[in-house]
């Protein structure tokens, strides 16, 4: 990207009285500071808070536009009559100014831009080539380990999905390295046919290749060569009378078809493309992206962008594939239910970015139609379900308001809860509701450290968690601008926790944020909840108040993530060991020493010689251990 010239001048007072100028007629102002350049713009309020973001190929001709008086959609008629002043960066071409500007919004988060939400990276499957018998599993994040990467896959569970069918055709192992060598019987996964086991050499690593070869092909899309040829050594086997591999390589094929008839559509003229279909309802928008790789299809994943409910689909189109590829490699074809704005120039961004001929499509008929159709249709659904699901949690925001005699609904909910046993890995959680329903990407949970806690002290470990959750957000939104300060919440507990909780927030200074203690009630009975409010007696909703199965439907949210993230905790606790602390062994040489003398207490044990033994452990590494363990005894 280029050098980069800020034009940030200021719009001169108006001429009558010295009022400052702000709508059309400041806009109309920096006219005359702008030429025909290509870049960004930015629009901002009176309190500097930046309302739109755009990109033009001529700033001058594209600002001049908002300078009119009238003409305008109410949204953009709205905005133009709330901007108190400009900024402007210049850029050497258009391609580059649509890469800044999807970086501001995606930094800023203008109130009046189409913002992409819930984005996130996509799992893909590793063929590993760290062992000579490749180990196949999920990956996520930045490609650095050797091997072979296949993907995206829409989700989690379309990646479970593929690897179970693959374990059942081509009988590859999922454990790790460490756990391949130190196995001496086969696992369960042998058992029930779902791994060649390789750990106890009962397949050549020659014969495991092929199956891996045979993984890979059928990942690059060619399924039907695997099946055919997977059909010949079969008949081949039962010529030979060796009845029993002509069973086994019988039960893969079978295993095969499921796969095959599993993916549903799966098309023969798009080898690799992403299919985006748009449904716009009631100012509402879905985007519904189908991933297709390898002539199959790997899944489709909903998306909900933040519209002003006045864009065209073009808009909203050309906004979301900006901020959805960034930092996503795109396909070879990127397939749309409308056409975009600037779709040449898109393309010429999209193609640097991956490196190739990247094309952008509106398909009108054919194969590819037949795609966009399908995503449009499941668009529509989804936004249907989502739009039926938000009446009904603004319903229970509302008799939430009136239960517990709120201004208003809460359109931020935050629940607490803490999980640990006998204050070992303690974990605090932190779950998000709102208006939409469970916030996903907002949870957080937070590593209980207070070093002055009484193991299994709840009322001190809330007060820590609270402590750390609201100091941060009065660090970074003092003003609460942003929508990340909650407008109630939702304790896991009774008196205690909301006396504790009332502590921490006066001395905070943040008293005008109601909280309630959620208790289980007589026999911890569900259904016998009790709520608890500072300096007020604990009260019942009646059994049948959709608002108590609301708070229970929290609650019971709230606890599964603090369990599953005191489990988290417990196990990656439970897989450390001294290893771990010695300065120089990483995973690589944990690996080695674990494999070598079978368990870190034999380490600790063996001499210096027989350190120096181990394959990867120098002598001077093997000194430092040494010392580790006999400095330590």
């Amino acid at each position: 990207m280029g050098e980069y010239e800020q034009n940030q001048g200021s719009a001169e007072s108006g001429a009558e009285g010295g009022a400052p100028l702000t709508g059309h007629r400041l806009i109309r102002d920096y006219l005359r500071l702008l030429d025909g350049s290509p870049g960004v713009y930015r629009m901002l309020d009176a309190e500097s808070r930046v309302l739109y973001v755009g990109k033009a190929r001529n700033l001058k001709a594209r600002v001049s536009s908002y300078a009119r008086p009238t003409g305008h959609t109410p949204r953009i008629a709205r905005m133009i009559s709330e901007t108190a002043s400009m900024m402007f960066l210049t850029t050497r071409t258009e391609a580059e100014a649509l890469l800044l500007e999807q970086n501001l919004i995606k930094q800023l988060k203008p109130h009046y831009n189409v913002l992409l939400r819930d984005d996130k990276s996509f799992p893909n499957i590793l063929v590993s080539r760290t062992h000579a018998f490749p180990q196949i599993k999920k990956h996520r994040g930045a490609r650095k380990e050797k091997g072979a990467y296949y993907g995206p896959f829409a989700s989690a569970g379309a990646v479970n999905r593929t690897l179970n069918q693959l374990q059942r055709v081509f009988l590859l192992r999922n454990c790790t390295d460490a756990t391949l060598e130190s196995r001496t019987r086969p696992c369960l996964l042998y058992q029930i046919k779902r791994c060649a086991a390789p750990c106890v050499g009962y397949i050549s690593e020659a014969d495991y290749g092929a199956l891996v070869e045979d993984a890979e092909r059928f990942l690059q899309g060619k399924s039907t060569n695997v099946q055919a040829e997977l059909a010949a050594e079969m008949a081949a086997a039962s010529e030979a009378l060796n009845f029993e591999r002509a069973a086994a390589l019988r039960d893969r094929i079978r295993a095969l078809t499921q796969v095959q008839s599993a993916q549903g559509i799966n098309p023969r003229g798009v080898a690799e493309a992403d299919v985006v279909g748009l449904h716009l309802d009631g100012g509402q928008a879905c985007v519904q992206v189908f991933f297709i790789r390898a002539n199959q299809n790997w899944g489709n994943h909903d998306y909900y962008p933040r519209t002003g409910g006045t864009e065209s689909p073009a808009e909203i189109l050309r906004s979301f594939l900006a901020q959805f590829y960034d930092g996503k490699l795109p396909p070879r074809q990127v397939i749309l239910s409308h056409d975009i704005e600037d779709r040449d120039l898109m393309q010429e961004v999209l193609s640097d970015k991956a490196g190739r001929k990247v094309e952008i499509l509106v398909p009108q008929r054919g194969e590819k139609a037949e795609l966009v159709a399908g995503a449009v249709r499941n668009a529509r659904e989804a936004l249907g379900r989502r739009m039926s699901e938000s009446a009904a949690q603004s319903r229970l925001l509302a008799g939430l308001a009136q239960a517990f005699d709120l201004p208003a609904p809460p359109a931020r909910v935050e629940v607490y809860d803490n999980s640990h046993i006998q204050g070992s890995h303690a974990v605090g959680a932190m779950i998000v509701a709102g208006a939409e329903g469970f916030v996903k990407s907002q949870y957080r949970k937070f590593n209980i450290r207070g070093e002055n806690l009484t193991p299994g002290d709840d009322f001190g470990m809330m007060k820590e968690v609270l402590s750390r959750r609201f100091r941060r957000l009065l660090r970074e939104d003092p003003d609460r601008q942003g929508d990340t300060w909650p407008e109630l919440l939702l304790i896991d507990g009774g008196a205690g926790q909301v006396s504790a909780v009332a502590e921490i927030m006066a001395e905070l200074g943040v008293e005008d944020i109601p909280f309630i203690g959620v208790a289980k009630g007589v026999d911890r009975d569900a259904g016998k909840e009790e709520f608890h409010r500072p300096g007020q007696r604990p009260f019942a909703l009646p059994r049948t108040d959709p608002v108590l199965y609301f708070i229970q439907r929290l609650r019971d949210e709230v606890h599964r993530f603090a369990i599953g993230a005191h489990r988290q905790k417990r196990a990656k606790a439970v897989g450390a060991t001294p290893l771990d602390d010695i300065p120089g062994v990483g995973a690589t040489r944990k690996r080695a020493l674990l494999a070598h003398f079978g368990s870190a207490k034999a380490v600790s044990r063996a001499n210096l010689a027989d350190l120096k033994a181990v394959e990867g452990i120098s002598g001077g590494l093997a000194e430092v251990i040494y010392d580790f363990f006999h400095e330590r005894g």
